[in-house]
């Protein structure tokens, strides 16, 4: 899995395209709000690994409100690759700083123990397995 920032075609007729993420520092970001904070975006090339804060005029706790901002031209957002590719493939969404965003192995679900396991945690882990 991979996490993508993009922008709309509108908003970079009027904002240059970053080429590194200190760029983004000039750039409206669209924050991400977990209940415990804001996401820091995450970086990585090579041996180089950064982070930024998001500076911008708009954070949500959704990531369809971000991808709908980035869509109106507010900024550049971030969301999950595999949730953008049609958009981008459409050319709705320009995909930058493609060569700086890691990939994660994806995600783990961690829960005590196989004993008195209830019928929905049971189906939801045989939904998720891969």
């Amino acid at each position: 899995m991979r996490l993508a920032v993009v922008g709309s075609p509108e908003y970079f007729e009027s904002n240059t395209i970053p080429r590194h993420p200190q760029d983004l520092k000039d750039h409206s970001c669209i924050g991400f709000r977990f209940s415990n904070g804001l996401y820091r975006w995450e970086f990585e090339k090579g041996r180089k690994a950064l982070t930024v804060s998001p500076q911008g005029p708009v954070s949500f706790d959704d990531p369809d409100l971000v991808i709908q901002a980035v869509l109106d031209g507010v900024g550049i957002g971030t969301a999950m690759e595999e949730t953008l590719t049609a958009l981008i493939a459409k050319g709705r969404l320009i995909h930058v700083l493609n060569d700086w965003c890691p990939s994660f192995p994806g995600y783990f679900l961690y829960y005590p123990s196989r004993r008195n396991q209830s019928a929905a945690l049971a189906a939801l882990i045989d939904r998720l397995r891969v």
